[in-house]
Parts: C-alpha cells; sequence; structure tokens
C-alpha cells in the first residue's frame, strides 16, 4: 500500500508552526540574554587572576622591560637578567627559563620579540643591543652603536629600531654584518618609544605602497619616513613627556597617545592630516596603552597619582572597568597572542594578569545579536603563573 503525499496546503502549515516556534525560542533566548547583558558581563572593578613577584622590576619610566610573544611566552627583564615564561603540557605545567644574564657591570633596559615570536631583542644600559634565539637560549648578535643605554626597541620586519638616552634611533638590519644602517636624531631628549607603523598619510596619487615610519616621543609626537632623516609629522598639543602610544587596528591612520603627570590627557590623532580628534583627561599620568584586536576598546595603566588601570570603549571614551591592585605607578603592559589577557607591572616589583577582553568568537556573537553570550565569557589564563623567581 503506498504512502499518500502530503498535501502544499499541509506542508506550508508546518513550515509556519516550525517558523514561529524557533522564533517564540529565539525571542526568549534573546530577553534572557539581553537581561543577562545588562547585568553586566563583566565586573566594573574586577581583581587580578594572577600576581606574580617580580624583584628588580625597575621603577623607570624610560624603560620597556614586559613584552608578550606571538608564541605565548612571556619576556621579563629583572636586573641583570631576561627570564621567559612559558606553558607546556596543555597548560598544566609552567616553564620559567633564565635567558640570559648581562652580568653586574650591565642590565637589561629593554625587550621585544619579533612578530614570528623566536627572536628576543634586548637592550641594555651600556648601548649595546643582542638579539636572542629563545629556542636555543643563545645569543647570535651584539650590535653596537648608542652612547648609553638602549630603553626602546621595535622591529619592522628584518629592521630593529633602538631608541636610547643619547638622544637618537638606530636603525639594525640583521641581515647585513655593520651594526646599524641609519641614524634618526634631532630628539631633545631621551627616547622613549618607538613604534613601527603603515601611515596612509603618504599615500601617492598613483595608490602606491604607504610609507613606512617610526614615531619618537617627548612632548611631541614625531612621524619619521624611513627614507628622511626628518620627521615628516609633528603633534605637539601634549603637555608633558608622551612614553605611551598605540594604533588602532580597527581603523586606519588612528593613534590614541598618552601624557605625564603634567598633561594626564589621553589624545587621539588621525595621522593622514596630524588633527586631534579628541582629547580625555584621565585624571593621572599617562603610563602605557594598548587597543583590544577583538573589539574597540582599549586600556591605559597610570602612575602618579592613582596608579590605576583602566579600560575604555571607543569611540565614546566611557568606562567599561578600573582595576586597581598596584601600589606604584604601572610602568609596564603587555598583551596575550590572543588579545584576551594584559600583564601590568609596577615598581612595586609585581606582575599582574588580567583577564578583561573578550575572545573574537564571543565578539563575533555580541556583533551578531548585540549582546555577549555570557558562557562565552570565560577567560583562560593563558599562562597559568604559580612561580615566583
Amino acid at each position: 500500500m503506498g504512502v499518500t503525499p502530503k498535501s502544499n496546503c499541509t506542508v506550508r502549515v508546518e513550515g509556519r508552526r516550525k517558523r514561529a516556534r524557533h522564533t517564540k525560542l529565539l525571542r526568549r533566548g534573546v530577553r534572557r540574554l539581553e537581561g543577562w547583558r545588562k547585568s553586566g558581563w563583566r565586573a566594573k572593578n574586577p581583581t587580578a587572576r594572577r600576581v606574580l613577584d617580580a624583584p628588580s622590576l625597575q621603577d623607570d619610566f624610560y624603560l620597556n622591560l614586559v613584552d608578550w610573544s606571538s608564541q605565548n611566552m612571556l619576556a621579563v627583564g629583572l636586573g641583570t637578567c631576561v627570564y621567559l615564561w612559558s606553558q607546556i603540557a596543555n597548560g598544566t605545567v609552567i616553564q620559567v627559563t633564565k635567558l640570559c644574564d648581562l652580568g653586574p657591570r650591565d642590565s637589561v633596559c629593554a625587550v621585544h620579540w619579533t612578530r614570528e615570536g623566536s627572536y628576543l631583542a634586548v637592550g641594555t644600559s651600556l648601548g649595546d643591543v643582542q638579539i636572542w634565539d629563545s629556542s636555543r637560549c643563545k645569543r647570535i648578535r651584539n650590535m653596537g652603536g648608542h652612547q648609553t643605554r638602549a630603553g626602546v626597541l621595535a622591529w619592522n620586519s628584518t629592521i630593529l629600531s633602538s631608541g636610547s638616552r643619547d638622544k637618537n634611533i638606530l636603525q639594525h638590519d640583521i641581515r647585513v654584518p655593520t651594526d646599524y644602517i641609519s641614524k634618526f636624531s634631532g630628539h631633545r631628549s631621551e627616547v622613549r618609544l618607538l613604534l613601527p607603523l603603515t601611515c596612509i598619510a603618504h599615500y601617492k596619487a598613483s595608490r602606491s605602497c604607504v610609507t613606512l615610519g617610526f614615531l619618537k616621543l617627548s612632548l611631541n609626537l614625531l612621524v619619521w619616513n624611513q627614507r628622511s632623516q626628518q620627521p615628516v609629522l609633528r603633534l605637539t598639543e601634549h603637555t608633558a613627556a608622551v612614553k605611551a602610544i598605540t594604533w588602532s587596528p580597527h581603523q586606519h591612520s588612528l593613534v590614541a597617545s598618552g601624557g605625564g603627570t603634567a598633561d594626564r590627557c589621553i589624545k587621539f590623532w588621525n595621522t593622514a592630516n596630524g588633527n586631534m580628534l579628541n582629547s580625555i583627561d584621565t585624571g593621572s599620568q599617562v603610563c602605557n596603552l594598548a587597543w583590544c584586536k577583538n573589539v574597540n576598546e582599549l586600556v591605559s595603566t597610570h602612575g602618579y597619582s592613582q596608579n590605576q588601570i583602566m579600560v575604555w570603549k571607543y569611540p565614546s571614551m566611557s568606562k567599561v572597568a578600573t582595576l586597581t591592585g598596584h601600589t606604584l605607578r604601572v610602568l609596564y603592559l603587555a598583551t596575550s597572542p590572543d588579545g584576551q589577557t594584559i600583564v601590568t607591572g609596577a615598581g612595586d616589583e609585581t606582575l599582574r594578569f588580567w583577564n578583561i577582553f573578550p575572545s573574537m568568537k564571543a565578539q563575533f556573537f555580541s556583533d551578531s545579536v548585540h549582546f555577549v553570550w555570557p558562557d562565552l565569557i570565560h577567560y583562560p589564563l593563558p599562562i597559568n603563573l604559580t612561580h615566583s623567581l
């Protein structure tokens, strides 16, 4: 006996019922999750998930002693030594390695990973710049050229730039045997920060490749073209020393910078024309800035007088969270490879780990339905740091 096929009318009715049932379930879920979102998926004042002792972490505004590699390895300069922290065995075992000891006559002033995360550049108080292979704990280059300490480093492919208290920026090409290939002069005080950038202010009419440059900081922000010995752009609105700077991963030509104790402001710039877009008074010295790659938010660390860490939503600049716990100015900041966790260091000789940003997956759900699924906002610490030096 054959099976009688359903009529078209019956199929349409069942389809409507199914869609109505799905719509009802979706609306119920939306209302429930929207309530969770309004109640706050992130604490306004979260505490650090891990606190690690960091003896000999210097309280020096000019140094850059913490960096997190793309291979999830944290490098920290403590006195004369560089230490590496990494996780093995699915994160259940933590490996702490002493990469190098510079000896009693020298000290670590800066650490910076290559983009690939396998090589670490180390700036020293004697003005040398060293390249270390982290997998073998072996030094592969030592480059001179500075007269005194090299406190800031920046990679751009095979070119390593270093800034020093001697007021110069040197560019080192690791493919050639010479110590450096070019020098940028004209700074009036110690170079505090270098940042490789892609500046779309210099597009030519033919839409050729963008110009690469560097920022070097004092009271002003200076944008350098690699082909020029003079700055191509000067941003001059800050009223105190500038150390903090970050490029937006979400918008071309947008850069944020933070001023020192007499300034206290975070300023936003369009580097295509040099215009200042906005300025926010934070109430205390701005030591570091970092833009989150997962969401359009940025984190700032502060010194005098509050020593706090703040998370801001851009462009409204509304406060998302305020993090406290450090007792001295928060001079060091690095972000984990997944963009969810930050580590901060201060003159109180501690490193603190904060899980403050959502994952890319969570942000996808947020953008899709205008809220963040709470079950996805779980921040496993990439490095479960339980050891002290």
